[in-house]
């Protein structure tokens, strides 16, 4: 599997981490659009490599707004629709801020993304403040430990006896 991932190289400059421009973009209005490129273009690139012979499945980060927006699921079917990619190869990354809102709205995306048959992973899982219960509700299909908790392993021992927890659960 391989995760697609953005960086802003401006003229003249190094590149820019999405820490740093993704909220600027999100602030402007702009994050559907870059949202909905980064998706066709990984989703297009997967399909490509599919035809040489490579099935690897592709991971895209979603931003929260993208995952409230009201026209995801058709740039996502769009995005499955142009390239040929099939849905069982994409995998959408959202985080635990993203899916805070338990409410109707999330669970109904949520299924209509699963239903396509597309796997949700829980990016960076470990500093948002998701319980148990409201873990079990969600149709994920996996969870992404936070970078935080698993860069200095082994070394760090209460780091590694979260992540062993993690794991175990």
């Amino acid at each position: 599997a391989v995760e697609a991932l953005v960086r802003w190289q401006p003229p003249g400059g190094g590149l820019v981490p999405p820490m740093e421009f993704i909220p600027f973009a999100e602030e402007c209005g702009l994050i559907d659009a870059i949202g909905a490129w980064v998706l066709q273009r990984a989703c297009r690139d997967a399909a490509a490599w599919r035809a040489r012979g490579l099935a690897l499945r592709v991971a895209v980060n979603l931003s929260s707004m993208q995952f409230r927006a009201c026209g995801l699921l058709d740039t996502v079917r769009d995005a499955l629709a142009t390239s040929g990619l099939p849905a069982g190869q994409l995998e959408l990354e959202i985080t635990e801020s993203a899916l805070m809102a338990d409410d109707d709205a999330t669970h109904s995306t949520l299924d209509a993304l699963r239903a396509l048959g597309i796997d949700i992973a829980l990016d960076d899982f470990g500093t948002g403040y998701s319980s148990l219960s409201y873990l079990k509700r969600l149709p994920l299909s996996k969870l992404k430990i936070d970078r935080s908790f698993v860069i200095d392993l082994p070394d760090d021992a209460d780091n590694l006896a979260i992540v062993r927890a993690i794991l175990t659960l």
